[in-house]
């Protein structure tokens, strides 16, 4: 056997400490630390790991720890550096006697470290526009498979509703129509009521040219009943509901108040999402049918007003121009627009984060998403009807 003299540390310059021991025994080191392996000693203990790892015949390494008053986190790098290069030189590094208090931490360190070696492999700048486009469709096929999800939950939920209607909650129903549907009204009525002005306004304008007056009582009739009036309603409502459903649940989310309902064995589809989009399919044709008697009046005024057309006139061409095929064309619409707009809605609240940035990102998705898909479930209808004859 072999013994060598330890190395030593100095701290603040003055005083000595002991902080490394070293000898060897049938061609392993023996290390013996003690003291405190701590930032104050940084210099020392640098040193003492740099002289170790500079000997030349170095090969399987036990470190023994028993003698440890204290270590940091610098002293727990310490002895992941030793590790790490003992290993990349075919070595071992074996740790005894290690305090279990400063077992954790020298495990957080170990994985802090391995994190920092594996460098991430940059992509060839040629193949930068493939992986996002391929990163952006796996998205959305992960969005879409969560609304499929979604729409299968509510599905199952409103069955177990029809089987056992004591399980509904018809008092969260009734109160979410009333914010969905009655105080939607005024901005609903507003907001149309000047969609029908401007549509008969620049009609009248253009029309004129052609002596074709009479024709824009026709185009506002039929574009209001079968377009614009449910387009415009779903819209506002996807902006002001479908926003406020995602707030609402990603916020409960956050709070963690989700996880507490299916801890005390409530379905939150159940309890939280059902009642929102049954009073959304509610309300939506009901607003609807509003926004478009709102237009229908504000193209009738502009008539009177700019156009010179009585009102008289206004309502008989009307009943000419219009029929109740395009009305029940614009109401059979609504519920399906609603229907979509809450899935969307409740599946981006359940999708938030812990943190408020996440919260505002699902929100504006919720909106953006809401009213792509009501714009393409509009022009989908729109064929369907034209090829049954509607």
């Amino acid at each position: 056997m072999v013994d060598e003299k330890a190395d030593e540390g100095v701290v603040d310059g003055a005083s000595s400490v002991r902080l490394l021991a070293v000898s060897t025994a049938d061609q392993i080191t023996m290390l013996a630390a003690s003291d405190q392996w701590t930032a104050p000693n940084a210099a020392s203990l640098d040193g003492l790991i740099s002289a170790v790892l500079a000997r030349p015949s170095l090969g399987n390494v036990t470190l023994d720890m028993s003698g440890i008053e204290r270590i940091d986190t610098y002293g727990a790098w310490e002895i992941s550096r030793l590790q790490r290069e003992l290993s990349a030189r075919g070595g071992k590094l074996k740790i005894s006697a290690l305090p279990e208090q400063y077992a954790g931490l020298f495990r957080a360190v170990e994985q802090a470290a391995e994190l920092a070696d594996k460098v991430p492999s940059q992509p060839r700048k040629e193949f930068t526009g493939l992986a996002a486009i391929g990163q952006g469709m796996a998205n959305y096929g992960r969005g879409f498979v969560l609304l499929l999800n979604m729409i299968g939950a509510v599905c199952a939920a409103a069955f177990r509703a029809i089987l056992k209607p004591s399980t509904f909650r018809f008092t969260s129903t009734v109160h979410q129509l009333d914010r969905v549907g009655w105080q939607a009204i005024p901005i609903i009525f507003l907001i149309t009521f000047l969609i029908g002005s401007i549509i008969a306004q620049q009609g009248f304008f253009h029309f004129r040219k052609f002596g074709a007056d009479d024709y824009v009582v026709d185009m506002v009739g039929i574009l209001v009943l079968r377009e614009i009036g449910v387009l415009i309603v779903a819209i506002m409502v996807a902006g002001r509901s479908g926003s406020s459903y995602t707030a609402e649940l990603g916020s409960m989310k956050m709070r963690e108040e989700i996880d507490a309902l299916r801890t005390m064995g409530f379905d939150p589809v159940d309890v939280l999402i059902l009642p929102r989009i049954v009073a959304l399919v509610i309300a939506l044709p009901l607003l609807t049918f509003i926004g478009s008697m709102s237009a229908l009046y504000g193209g009738e005024l502009v008539a009177w007003l700019y156009g010179g057309m009585s009102p008289e006139i206004y309502v008989a061409r009307l009943k000419e121009a219009i029929s109740m095929t395009h009305f029940k064309v614009g109401m059979i619409k609504a519920p399906f627009m609603a229907f979509v707009i809450g899935i969307v809605a409740c599946t981006e609240g359940l999708k938030v984060g812990g943190s408020a940035e996440s919260l505002g990102l699902r929100t504006t998705a919720s909106v953006v998403t809401s009213i792509f898909l009501v714009i393409v479930l509009d022009g989908l209808f729109a064929v369907f009807f034209a090829s049954i004859g509607m």
